[in-house]
This record gives C-alpha cells, sequence and structure tokens, in this order.
C-alpha cells in the first residue's frame, strides 16, 4: 500500500490536550485513517492518559480508563496502525506544572510551561510518566518524549548560576536533560527507540551535539507546517544530522491546526502544499534517511490556548494530504481517489471545503444541511461512498460544524449585527439601529417591521441548528469539551442576536424624537 510514497511510515498525530475524541469515534475513523495511507498513529496523550498513584493529579475529568487506552491499541491493530505514544518531558509541561504540588519543578517560577532541569526530583517525575505510559504500550517501537519549544530555559535561578560556570551553554543545559530523558527510556524499555522535535537541535553546533551522545540514543523529528518551507534548507539541516551521527530522521508535517490559535476551519490547500514540499524535501536526499513522517492534526497550540479545528472538520484535508504522500503528489487520479473516500462529487482544495463535500451526509442530519445550503450546492452522494461508517459517525459532525462556522465568521459584518446577514436587513440595522440609536433607544417605527420579524426568524433558525450541532458534538467529544466549542463559536453570536431583540423591544417603546421624522426607509443610501 506505500504507493510510490518516500516515508515508510505514515503516523496520523492526535492531539488529545483539547477536544479528544469518545473511543466510538476513534472506532469509526481509524478504519479511514488506514484506507486512506496512513500505516500509523502518534497518540499525545498529555492529560487524557490514566496516570495513577502521585501523578493521578494530572489526569483530565474525562481522562480515558486503563481498559479504553487498551480498546484504542486494539483498534490500531485491526487496522493495522502501529501506536507511537507521546510524552512531553521537558517544555510544553503546563498539564504537569500548572498544579501547585509540581509548581517548584518550574524553570522559571512564574511559567508552568518548562521543566527545571536541575533537580533529580524533574527527572523521576518524566520517568515515572514514561514508565506509565510504557506499561500500557508494552509492544511499542518507538516512544516520543517531546523536547520542543523549551521556552525560557536557562532563566531559572539554578539555570543562572549553572550558565556562569566556563564552558557551560544553554544548548549543553537541553543536550543533557535529553539524554538523561533518553537514556531513561532505553534503560528501562530497551526495545524502545526515543523521538524527539528537533526545534531545539537546529542552532547546536554540530561538534556540540555529536560529543553530547544524543545522537547514539534518539532519533530527531523534524517538523515545518509551512507552506512555504525552505526545502534546501532542510536537507541541509538532514545532512547535519547525519554527519552528528543520527541514524534515522523522522519528518513532520500538518494537516489541521497549524494556521492559527483559533482557526477554526481547515485551509486545506495550505495544508497540501506543505505535504507536497515535504515530498520534496525527501526527494532531496538518500532514501534510506527518513524513516516517516508525522501528520500532526494540533487540537490546542498549548494547554491554555482555546480549541483550533476538531478533528472531524480536518478529515477532508487529512485525506488529501494523506493520498498525496502515498502517491507522490495531487494529481487528478488522486483527487478522484479522494472524493471516492469521502464519498462526494468534487473535492475544491481552495479556500475551505465547500459545503457540496460537507453536506454528503444530509440523510442523517437534512435540517442541518437544509437550513444553511441551498440543495442545488448539495453533493448527490448521500452517504454511499464505501466508507458509509465513516459518514455516518464523522462528517455529520463536519457539516454542523462548518455550517455553524461559516454562519458565524460572516466576512466584514459589524459586531453588534453579528450573524444576521439576510438581505435587506443588514442595511436597516447599520443604518437605522447602529450602537448610537441603540444605546439611546431610538428607532424610527418602521424600521421596526423591517427588522424584528427577520431577527426573531433568524434566532428561531440560529437556536435550531445550534441544538442539532450540539447533538453532533456531543456524539463525537465529550462534555467539556463540547461546552467550550459552543462558549467560544455558538453563544457569543446568538447573545448578540438576542440582544438585538431585546434592544429592539426597549427602543420601541421610546417615542421618535419629535424634530426628526426620520428618512424615507424605502429611499435607497
Amino acid at each position: 500500500m506505500s504507493g510510490s510514497s518516500p516515508f515508510q511510515m505514515r503516523l496520523v498525530h492526535l492531539d488529545l490536550k483539547g477536544a479528544p475524541p469518545k473511543v466510538s469515534y476513534l472506532s469509526e475513523i481509524f478504519p479511514l485513517f488506514r484506507a486512506l495511507g496512513a500505516n500509523g498513529l502518534l497518540i499525545e496523550y498529555e492529560d487524557m492518559f490514566p496516570y495513577d498513584g502521585p501523578l493521578r493529579l494530572l489526569r483530565a475529568r474525562h481522562a480515558y480508563s486503563p481498559s479504553e487506552i487498551k480498546e484504542i491499541l486494539h483498534l490500531a491493530t485491526l487496522n493495522e496502525l502501529e501506536v507511537i505514544p507521546l510524552v512531553q518531558t521537558f517544555g510544553h509541561m503546563e498539564f504537569v506544572l500548572k498544579h501547585k504540588a509540581l509548581a517548584h519543578l518550574r524553570e522559571v517560577a512564574l511559567f508552568p510551561n518548562t521543566l527545571n532541569p536541575h533537580e533529580a526530583e524533574s527527572l523521576a517525575l518524566v520517568g515515572a510518566m514514561i514508565d506509565q505510559v510504557m506499561d500500557l504500550h508494552p509492544k511499542a517501537r518507538w516512544l516520543h518524549v517531546g523536547c520542543d519549544e523549551v521556552y525560557y530555559l536557562g532563566e531559572g535561578e539554578a539555570s543562572r548560576r549553572w550558565l556562569q560556570q566556563e564552558q557551560n551553554t544553554k544548548a549543553k543545559l537541553c543536550l543533557s536533560h535529553v539524554k538523561a530523558v533518553a537514556s531513561h527510556v532505553l534503560a528501562r524499555h530497551p526495545a524502545t527507540t526515543p523521538l524527539l522535535w528537533d526545534d531545539m537541535l537546529r542552532g547546536v553546533p554540530e561538534d556540540q551535539l555529536t560529543a553530547s551522545g544524543v545522537p547514539q540514543l534518539a532519533q530527531p523529528v523534524l517538523w515545518d507546517y509551512g507552506a512555504d518551507l525552505d526545502v534546501h534548507g532542510k536537507a541541509l539541516l538532514m545532512e547535519k544530522y547525519q554527519k552528528c551521527g543520527f541514524s534515522r530522521l523522522w519528518a513532520a508535517s500538518a494537516f489541521k491546526g497549524a494556521t492559527g490559535a483559533s482557526q477554526a476551519l481547515t485551509p486545506t490547500e495550505h495544508h497540501l502544499r506543505n505535504h507536497v514540499q515535504w515530498l520534496q524535501v525527501a526527494a532531496s536526499g538518500p532514501a534510506d534517511v527518513l524513516q516517516g513522517i508525522v501528520l500532526t492534526g494540533w487540537q490546542r497550540y498549548d494547554h491554555f490556548s482555546v480549541l483550533c479545528e476538531l478533528l472531524p472538520v480536518g478529515i477532508p484535508s487529512l485525506a488529501v494530504c494523506l493520498q498525496s504522500l502515498l502517491h507522490g503528489g495531487f494529481a487528478e487520479d488522486v483527487k478522484a481517489r479522494v472524493e471516492n473516500f469521502l464519498g462526494i462529487s468534487s473535492l475544491n482544495i481552495t479556500g475551505f471545503t465547500s459545503p457540496s463535500v460537507l453536506c454528503a451526509v444530509q440523510g442523517l442530519a437534512p435540517s442541518l444541511a437544509a437550513t444553511s445550503w441551498p440543495s442545488s450546492r448539495r453533493s448527490a452522494s448521500t452517504c454511499t461512498a464505501p466508507w458509509t461508517s465513516y459518514c455516518r459517525g464523522t462528517v455529520v459532525s463536519n457539516v454542523s460544524f462548518q455550517t455553524c462556522i461559516l454562519k458565524l465568521h460572516e466576512a466584514a459584518l459589524p459586531a453588534a449585527w453579528g450573524p444576521l446577514a439576510c438581505g435587506f436587513a443588514l442595511r436597516y440595522v447599520t443604518g437605522w439601529f447602529s450602537p448610537y440609536h441603540r444605546r439611546r433607544k431610538l428607532i424610527h417605527p418602521v424600521m421596526i417591521q423591517h427588522i424584528q420579524p427577520q431577527a426573531l426568524s433568524l434566532l428561531a433558525r440560529w437556536s435550531a441548528l445550534a441544538g442539532e450541532l450540539e447533538a453532533a458534538l456531543q456524539r463525537v467529544f465529550y462534555p467539556d469539551a463540547v461546552d467550550e466549542w459552543l462558549e467560544e463559536n455558538v453563544h457569543p453570536s446568538l447573545r448578540r442576536l438576542q440582544q438585538l431583540l431585546q434592544d429592539l423591544g426597549e427602543a420601541a417603546g421610546t417615542p421618535s424624537p419629535q424634530a426628526s421624522p426620520g428618512p424615507d426607509p424605502g429611499r435607497e443610501p
């Protein structure tokens, strides 16, 4: 099934630090992952792992149970997806160091993102995390130990004192901790090779990186999610890492979650370009250097940021990217294969995923499709693709998310008007019921007749859509993720609409200014 792909391993990244899917949903999409060309998963558990004992405080409210982890691994095995767990051990430790009981292990007391590498307790902590994860992944051939974006390293008090000593550098400090973590993995789990993100290694001189011993212990994952990545620069970086002694290298692209912290819709074209350029990078070096590629799908930029695109919304982009990697590009025949897998008649990768893609399951959620899109724009295929279970369990969420998001993000609408983009009503609101009028409860009585019926009708439709959307979200995600997404993306616009109607009602009871009867409402501006 490798086609012409230069990447032996093609891993889909599941970022569980935001909107982690229910296991029932994973059971529906794993077969699609495999059919599209994936043969592995990189699972970044973060606080969704069922840590126990002293580490139990790290668990999220809806963390997977040990039996659910085993079920996920079983589902992966059934679909020939090799699982690589990821445990952050240096940077991005917010989910650990935010807890008061562990805050003393921060590199900088104020910031919970980076671990203090000088404390013996720090290594004991990440060692215990690794061991618990490996206990539930005893067959894992690789373990990703993170180590990216170790911000503020060297700025803690202990580090400042250490750096004052001759020949001590931030690079040496970083490498010493990475080496200690990798050594722990190999000592306790000798059949497992550590992987790590490469950004903290890029600027380290070759001689220092070679002398550190890290290249003999771990394999770097070179990540770049840009649509215009430097192909030649990546080739030089690969050459550097080889010279330093790394036996194998990995690449990391992105199919979603890399174009904005609050991105709601996935720009497929951006991610396709990213993957096409990674194919160029792979072609520029020896064939056996790159072990594989991780298609990252970030769900949050860090533990405290908002949710970016939800996994179901990114599925069309994932399909495009995986098939491009499998077949060496995105020619017309590859596009046709993607359309067949997704059960759609036409796929447009420019801009955002079109409604016709997402309404392929209108039979399951007819009110969502019918409310938001004319029937002429829907696909003729109603879950007739080979992956009917995928459609029923997955694309329904895309329909809901996309129709709602597109309504919420109408371009250039005044905030006071929010989602009301219906014909002449917008003109009447901006022209005769502006924030100035609303504060003073002033309105031409004729305008109430123009605005209020449309606003009430839209509120009813929106309330129904929000209810359908919530039900679709609940099929895939746990309650806290559903609440967060609705609060961020749906409720603010509904509240603005409700406030507009309240302001209309209050203004209706206020006499219009005697000296200013107002313009002819039929006159064009």
